[in-house]
Parts: C-alpha cells; sequence; structure tokens
C-alpha cells in the first residue's frame, strides 16, 4: 500500500509538471489566438489589437496566466474557446465518443488479432510459414499509413463506391431508425478502423511473439514438459501467461490513445474527434482547448501507467509478495 500511495503522490507532482511545460510551450509558439483578427485584418489599430490580448488575459505574465489556469482547473473549469466561445468541456465532451468508439474498436481488432498472430507465429518459429507471416506484417508495420488511407479511399470509395470515405454518417442519418443508424456508423467507421489498427496489428503480433519464443526457452518450461504435460497445456497453462505481462504495460500505454485519438485519420476522414479538435485548435492557437486536451491527455497516461502497475502486481506474484501493499 505505501508503494501505491508513494506513486500516487509522484503522480500528481509530474502532473503539474507535464502542465507546466505544456503551458509554457504552446505560449512561447509563434502566432496567438488574436492575429487572426489583427494581423491578417488591415482594419484592425494596434489599439484594438491591445484590447483583444486584455480580453484573453494574455497581457499578464506567463506564470500568472498558468496560477490562474490552474486554479480554475483545480474546479475543473478549463475556460471557454478562443474561437467561437463555448466551454472547452462541451467541446471536448462532444469529441470523445467519436474518439472513444473509433479507439475501443481498432483495439479490440489489433488484440483479437495480433495476440493468436504472434502465438502462431512463436511456435512455428523457423518455418516458411512464420516467415512469410512476419515479412506480411513488417510490410504492414512499415506502411505510411496515411498513404494507406488515400489509397483505400481512392480504391474503395472513388472507384469501387462500395465504402463511404468521410465523416461517421450519411446525410439523412437522423431520419433513419435506431438498427439503420447503427449499420450506417458502422458503414462508415470500416475504413479508418481497419487502417489505424494495421500499424498496431504487426506491432502487438511482433511483440507477442518476441516475447513468447523467449520464455518458451526458460527452464521451467522443459521441466514441464519433462513432465510429461501436453504441449497445449505447456503453452497456454504456463508459457502464455508469462509471456503476456509485458503487454500490459502497452496496454497501459494505449489508454491516452482511446480518448486522445488520431489526428492523421481524423483528419484525413474528416471524423470530428478528439484528434481534429486538437489539430484543428492548434492551428487557431485556441490555447484554452489545447490545454484541455493536453490535461486529459496526461491523466489518462499516468493513469495507464498506474493501472499497468496494478495489472503487473496481480498478475505476477513475485511483484505482488515482493512488496508490502
Amino acid at each position: 500500500m505505501n508503494y501505491f500511495l508513494k506513486r500516487s503522490g509522484g503522480l500528481v507532482v509530474l502532473f503539474f509538471g507535464i502542465t507546466l511545460i505544456s503551458f509554457a510551450v504552446i505560449h512561447l509558439a509563434p502566432g496567438g489566438p488574436t492575429d487572426i483578427y489583427s494581423q491578417m485584418n488591415p482594419k484592425v489599430s494596434a489599439e484594438a489589437a491591445e484590447k483583444m490580448q486584455k480580453l484573453y488575459g494574455l497581457d499578464r505574465p506567463l506564470l500568472e496566466q498558468y496560477g490562474s489556469w490552474a486554479k480554475r482547473v483545480f474546479f475543473f473549469d478549463f475556460g471557454r474557446s478562443f474561437r467561437d466561445g463555448r466551454p472547452v468541456t462541451k467541446k471536448i465532451a462532444a469529441a470523445i465518443p467519436v474518439t472513444l468508439l473509433m479507439s475501443v474498436l481498432s483495439l479490440l481488432f489489433i488484440l483479437a488479432a495480433g495476440i493468436p498472430l504472434g502465438i502462431y507465429g512463436a511456435v512455428h518459429e523457423g518455418t516458411r510459414r512464420d516467415g512469410v507471416l512476419s515479412a506480411v506484417l513488417l510490410a504492414g508495420f512499415s506502411l505510411p499509413v496515411f498513404w494507406a488511407a488515400l489509397l483505400a479511399m481512392s480504391y474503395f470509395g472513388v472507384g469501387l463506391r462500395v465504402l463511404p470515405v468521410a465523416g461517421i454518417h450519411s446525410l439523412f442519418f437522423d431520419e433513419m431508425t435506431f438498427f439503420e443508424k447503427i449499420r450506417d456508423v458502422a458503414w462508415h467507421l470500416i475504413l479508418p478502423v481497419s487502417l489505424s489498427a494495421l500499424a498496431g496489428l504487426a506491432g502487438i503480433s511482433r511483440f507477442m511473439r518476441a516475447n513468447l519464443i523467449q520464455v518458451l526457452k526458460e527452464n521451467y518450461i522443459r521441466t514441464a514438459r519433462a513432465k510429461g504435460l501436453s504441449e497445449r497445456k505447456v503453452l497456454y497453462g504456463h508459457a502464455l501467461p508469462n509471456a503476456i505481462l509485458p503487454l500490459l504495460t502497452l496496454l497501459g500505454l494505449s489508454v491516452p490513445g482511446l480518448l486522445g485519438g488520431s489526428v492523421i485519420f481524423e483528419s484525413i476522414f474528416s471524423i470530428p474527434g478528439m484528434g481534429r479538435l486538437f489539430f484543428d485548435s492548434v492551428f487557431a492557437r485556441d490555447y484554452p482547448v489545447i490545454m484541455g486536451v493536453l490535461v486529459l491527455g496526461a491523466i489518462l497516461t499516468l493513469l495507464g501507467n498506474f493501472l499497468a502497475d496494478w495489472a503487473y502486481a496481480a498478475c505476477d506474484p513475485r511483484i505482488r509478495l515482493g512488496e508490502k501493499f
């Protein structure tokens, strides 16, 4: 228990360090939220530009701005967007369901296909089938995802006209029945979910294969085989639980991606998710929205690491018994 209490305290300090650095970096970047109104419009005077700076509170020292922002965040108030005046929490809440749906579907597909492929490659190590599988997975891992997305849009969307290439629903979505809406959304997500899972599938399967090959060479595996246990029981009862432990760290680090979204895919497919929101906010220098997205990402990253520690302790008796909880 003391271990996790110390970890929790360290995560709080780390969180404020991340937010402070992020706050400084986005404010020190060239340009500002008022440039689009002042520098791009010759009719706006210097006095009007100064008033806009003061209105947004950008005329104050950086640490003072951060202090005011941190006080509001403590009460879950991220302020209002500089672009349209909407509360940041509402803009993020509107984008989260879309990104979460895409990310969960992609992660499930990666795990459901990547782990069995990794097991198959480890069991058939050195064979021709393992070589072909490794070559295909490495090709998928090396393929530029944005290029693959454009090719898929051109072939399936423009050429064959069998899959939609933009948005998450059709124009007449509101007039559809409940099951028609589900089918329509699923039809729109086939391309982005499949392509977003492509690189992750190759990485997970190769990682699983390498871990399992290493575990299968351990002495306790030889002992289990010498006792007469079936190969299936050795593989799934002894080797797999230990080989899958390192994946828990990757799964913990994947938590931020569940809500962080993909800037590339959401921009290419015009999907109104967290990645697209962050992309547009960075170009508009919409500081409140940028910090809102970054805070959410920082929380999820720290939470993912914390959950990975818990999962390690739950799955590995050496860790659970080695620490005084």
